[in-house]
């Protein structure tokens, strides 16, 4: 099909591709498509490769209504609840991450927002590991506004994780207790207090690929550095739970559409990595080129040991 290598062309190039375009590669033969993603890689990104891993620093009774979400009070799930850690469990953590090979390192707490006190507890607890392990640190906190974005940077943190989640126009859907408007504000006021930003989204929740590639193009405007495409896995007791996963060639299908928009970004597999039946390697070879490894929040993932041994048979270098 001539307008897979034709955009693949433009694009190395320099050639940003619009919402058409994009939506005309929702029926690509998938071999091609995947191929073609991949050189886009290669080309704008090389073999770099970004891993990391994430602490749940806050678990569980969220006020949100995220209709994904385990850990929202609206919803009855079977997880672990408690307050924000203690900089002890956070510290151990950072460093066996590090030692066995992690880029970088997340902390991620449940709630719309952290408070100013709880802002201050992060702040001096990842201030301790920043002067006692050298892994990349990353907090997603909620909808935090700039000055407290500044405290966490002041200490060592480099990079924000705010998904988008959906698109503008699926978002309400999804969520009812804040806006999709509210998470831009969020990403803009990290990115003036001098942060990056790691923003994407969920696939599976009711979404149309016309959702997908808007959310997309809404990543590119707002000059993010990491896109996290997740899987949803369809948790007990949230209005999700009944909803049929993805397949294996859905997401590879959106990674290498993802590729085409977003060329030079980190494109990183991340939640619903335990139902992919070849572990994400399909992905991997159709333009991803970042993980999530290990376990996430309240799902199991895939261990740090076989994420570096399939990086590594795929040819990559980790950054």
């Amino acid at each position: 099909m001539n307008c897979v290598n034709d955009l693949k062309e433009k694009i190395l190039n320099g050639y940003k591709i619009n919402k058409q375009e994009a939506l005309d590669l929702v029926k690509a033969p998938l071999d091609e498509l995947s191929t073609a993603a991949n050189e886009i890689r290669k080309y704008f990104c090389g073999d770099d490769f970004d891993i990391c891993t994430i602490i749940n620093g806050k678990s569980g009774r969220c006020s949100e209504d995220c209709k994904y979400c385990a850990q929202s009070a609206h919803y009855t799930t079977k997880i672990e609840t408690y307050p924000l850690l203690n900089t002890k469990p956070i510290l151990e953590e950072a460093q066996y991450n590090y030692s066995k090979g992690v880029a970088r390192y997340a902390v991620v707490t449940s709630g719309k927002r952290l408070s100013d006190e709880e802002i201050d507890k992060l702040a001096n607890s990842l201030d301790e590991v920043h002067k006692k392990c050298k892994i990349k640190l990353c907090v997603s906190g909620g909808l935090l506004n700039e000055a407290q974005f500044k405290k966490l940077n002041d200490v060592g943190v480099e990079r924000i994780h705010n998904n988008l989640e959906t698109s503008r126009n699926h978002f309400d859907k999804v969520c009812t207790t804040h806006t999709f408007e509210d998470k831009v504000e969020a990403i803009k006021a990290a990115q003036r207090a001098g942060m990056s930003v790691c923003s994407g989204g969920i696939m599976g929740i009711g979404e149309t690929m016309e959702d997908r590639i808007d959310m997309a193009l809404e990543i590119r405007n707002l000059n993010v550095n990491s896109v996290p495409i997740n899987r949803l896995n369809p948790i007990p007791g949230t209005p999700y739970e009944h909803n049929k996963p993805l397949t294996d060639e859905d997401m590879q299908r959106i990674v290498a559409i993802y590729r085409f928009i977003l060329p030079d970004l980190f494109i990183r597999l991340a939640g619903g990595r335990g139902l992919f039946t070849d572990k994400g390697k399909a992905c991997l070879q159709s333009g991803a080129n970042a993980v999530i490894s290990g376990d996430m929040l309240t799902t199991s993932g895939i261990s740090i040991d076989t994420d570096m041994k399939m990086i590594q048979e795929l040819g990559f270098k980790i950054v």
